[in-house]
């Protein structure tokens, strides 16, 4: 049985005080319902030092939202893994649609990261999708399968790696898939998985939906059999929305 993992993409939202305070809202609400669900939260880099304190001794895991593939150098702007791990993050989110859309990032960038990631022994989460144009043009699983195999060269061990199957269409749109779209991309990146690593790493392989998943949506969702929980973006900004998702994957 895998163990869903829901995590708030908080993107570029929330000062450190307002991160502090959404985190420590979190916990509060969510007392003892973290059995059955990994969960964890993505603040923008400025306020993951304030967000650690606050989960410091809780089971929330601390994730980053991008890193880089060098450990150090002129790369203005950036961030490596072991700066990300020095503040005690757990996980680190590669390949976001919206890095791809706005910052250039390709299947080739994403793999490099997510291999210096797993290289350094932090787990990551790989995101895949494809554009309105590409599913109006029956192309969704071409595009998805291409991310995922590119986005996996070279990596032996798929133990510290999640994907989130993310249709670009459905981000911070307020339009979602429905569970039955959903599932079907998750089976075939699940055939995916099996054609290249087979039946054992396939079935413990865990993929998130994300996609303006809300409480009215999640139970629904997380039904699915191949769906393993969310990597949730606008609904993590309140939290009481937050943790009704939660609750319900756990």
């Amino acid at each position: 049985m895998r163990k869903k993992v829901v995590v708030g993409n908080w993107k570029m939202n929330k000062t450190v005080t307002e991160a502090g305070e959404l985190v420590s809202a979190i916990l509060e609400q969510l007392g003892d319902c973290l059995v059955g669900c990994e969960v964890g939260v993505a603040p923008a880099f400025p306020a993951l030092t304030e967000v650690g304190k606050v989960i410091e001794r809780s089971d929330i895991r601390l994730v980053a939202q991008n890193c880089h593939y060098e450990d150090d150098g002129a790369y203005t702007g950036e961030v490596s893994v072991r700066m990300l791990e020095s503040l005690g993050c757990a996980y680190v989110i590669v390949g976001h649609s919206e890095r791809r859309q706005y910052f250039g990032e390709t299947n080739r960038t994403v793999n490099l990261r997510l291999r210096k990631a797993l290289a350094e022994g932090m787990q990551v989460i790989m995101c895949v999708g494809e554009t309105l144009e590409e599913r109006e043009g029956g192309v969704t699983d071409e595009v998805v399968t291409e991310q995922v195999k590119e986005g996996l060269e070279g990596v032996g061990d798929l133990g510290g790696v999640v994907l989130a199957y993310e249709p670009v269409w459905a981000i911070g749109t307020g339009k979602t898939a429905t569970p039955e779209q959903a599932e079907e991309v998750h089976v075939s990146i699940r055939a995916t998985i099996r054609d290249m690593y087979g039946d054992i790493a396939a079935e413990h392989l865990r993929i998130q939906y994300g996609g303006s998943v809300k409480p009215s949506n999640a139970v629904e969702l997380f039904a699915m059999p191949n769906i393993d929980g969310g990597l949730i973006g606008g609904a993590s900004l309140k939290a009481e929305d937050f943790v009704a998702i939660v609750k319900a994957a756990g």
